[in-house]
């Protein structure tokens, strides 16, 4: 029998609220516009205003995709990381890739000052800010790939990405004491999160690499599944432990690194979605749990995004602060309802 059959009513009810939540999240904001007129806008019709379009087409559209690659990626990128380290509590910034694409950042905005004017002012654009968290993402994933091929524990490895994020933290640190506060203020504000600030020539380089992430994850489903009962029963189904485990973590590094360099650091959402995901479909087969963890994870950042948006106030919130101050109270009451964690 289709191993996804049984939770075919499960996917259609969250494929709707999936597409509920996106179209509630284009039409809010501080200014609010109905439905009807953006189906219009999205069919190529002219709006009732044209201020409106604008609106859809250049920010709240770009945006609500943002939050559904975001919000998808990290979950997946989460339940990769608990899948390996068969640890609950690990989640898609263990191996210090965020923190390595935030000492990109860091190095750009808070060392702009040591290195010259020419610094401060690539710091400001967005490119920029991407290219430097590519590139300390890119290498503290170096790091964890080499590391990797040098230890036999997967628990070691785990260890070392905390390491790396506390070195990285400590020199973002000393950067700070020696920066202006103008630098200082610019750098908090990346560390928020944000998903409204990529144009369409963005959302499209970050769109490929998202795509080439998830379609890796769906091709090692089966070394996933094995993982689950431990690498001496992944070796006697024939997994090659080693490759397997470097391509999970090239996945995890990918789509995790390319995240936080066009979004910034995004909390909560790879740590708790999983759980989520487990809770409601009550299953430890990745066949079923990494779409539903994708379509979760897309749902819960368009209703956290929505949070933020404080609709009909020209305010916005960080996004980082909503995922995890409604986030995790929704996670505790579902965990202590269930009582039951599927690993």
């Amino acid at each position: 029998m289709n191993a996804t059959k049984p939770y075919t009513k499960h996917f259609i009810l969250l494929s709707a609220l999936l597409i509920v939540f996106w179209f509630v999240n284009i039409s809010l904001g501080s200014v609010t516009i109905p439905i009807k007129e953006i189906l219009n806008i999205l069919s190529g019709c002219i709006a009732s205003k044209e201020s409106w379009e604008t609106i859809i087409l250049n920010y709240r559209l770009p945006k609500a995709l943002t939050a559904v690659l975001v919000g998808s990626g990290l979950s997946i990128s989460g339940l990769l990381m608990q899948t390996l380290f068969r640890n609950p509590l690990a989640g898609p910034f263990v191996l210090g890739i965020s923190s390595g694409a935030s000492l990109g950042v860091a190095l750009l905005i808070l060392g702009s000052g040591l290195f010259g004017g020419v610094f401060l002012s690539v710091g400001f654009s967005n490119w920029g800010l991407a290219i430097a968290a590519s590139l300390g993402a890119f290498l503290v994933l170096s790091a964890v790939i080499i590391t990797a091929n040098r230890v036999r524990d997967t628990m070691s490895i785990l260890i070392i990405g905390l390491m790396f994020g506390s070195l990285t933290s400590s020199v973002i640190s000393v950067l700070s004491y020696f920066s202006s506060s103008e630098q200082i203020k610019q750098y908090v504000f990346w560390s928020f999160g944000s998903l409204g600030n990529l144009s369409w020539n963005e959302l499209s380089v970050f769109s490929i690499i998202y795509a080439l992430g998830i379609i890796g994850t769906f091709l090692i489903i089966k070394p996933l599944n094995s993982f689950l009962l431990g690498e001496n029963y992944a070796k006697s189904l024939g997994i090659n432990i080693k490759r397997s485990r470097n391509i999970i973590l090239l996945i995890t590094s990918l789509l995790t690194g390319v995240i936080t360099a066009f979004a910034g650091p995004i909390a909560f959402i790879g740590l708790a979605v999983p759980h989520i995901a487990k809770l409601v479909f009550t299953t430890s087969n990745h066949k079923i749990l990494l779409p539903a963890t994708a379509i979760i994870g897309a749902i819960v950042l368009l209703i956290c995004d929505l949070i933020a948006q404080l609709p009909t106030s020209e305010f916005t919130l960080p996004i980082n602060a909503i995922t995890s101050l409604f986030g995790a109270p929704i996670v505790i009451w579902l965990l202590v309802r269930k009582k039951k964690i599927y690993v």
